[in-house]
């Protein structure tokens, strides 16, 4: 059997000990918390195209009406130095109908998978009118975001086998991190 000699064990025994310390600090580490996309309170416009596909069931009531519950799924693709992110796969549930017009919720994820949580309204669901999105908070760097956004709905398809596609058209909105004050109109004050 060969000698080795004293230096060497020590010198690989000290080597391991400092790995091994190593190791167990970056075990022992907590995950940091999520850094939101802004500083608190500073606000911050963006712009956007959204485009989706989706289904639908359709209910007919009284003459001229009908319930429509819908499910939409796409890419929404947001613009500006202020934007939030350059893109989120953004879902939608909700329901329609002439009497109480459009109600609605989305979630946009990121490539993280944090998200964002809007309810979304309208006075009618009819192709060319104005949809209004509210912020309510989110999970991860969107947990403290509050805002709005608006924009109009083009149908591309609607099929008789109850699939759709759309886009939105002049999507605009605004948005704040930290804790909510008063909430401006989904424009942000801007006209």
């Amino acid at each position: 059997m060969d000698y080795v000699p004293n230096f060497f064990i020590k010198r690989y025994l000290s080597c391991l000990a400092l790995i091994m310390v190593l190791l167990i600090a970056g075990c022992d580490r907590q995950p940091s918390t999520p850094q939101p996309v802004a500083e608190s309170g500073v606000l911050k416009n963006f712009t956007g195209t959204w485009s989706a596909t989706g289904t639908r069931q359709i209910m007919q009531l009284e003459p001229g009406n009908e319930a429509i519950v819908f499910k939409m799924s796409g890419s929404m693709l947001l613009a500006g130095k202020d934007r939030l992110n350059k893109g989120f796969k953004a879902e939608a549930i909700g329901f329609y109908d002439a009497r109480s017009g459009l109600h609605g919720r989305s979630v946009w994820t990121d490539e993280r998978g944090d998200k964002v949580f809007s309810e979304l309204q309208a006075a009618s669901g009819d192709a060319g009118n104005l949809i209004e999105g509210t912020f309510f908070g989110g999970t991860g760097r969107y947990a403290t975001i509050h805002g709005g956004f608006t924009f109009k709905w083009k149908r591309l398809v609607h099929s008789e086998d109850r699939t759709m596609s759309g886009r939105s058209v002049d999507l605009k909105g605004w948005v704040r991190f930290g804790e909510a004050e008063t909430t401006p109109s989904t424009t942000g004050g801007q006209e």
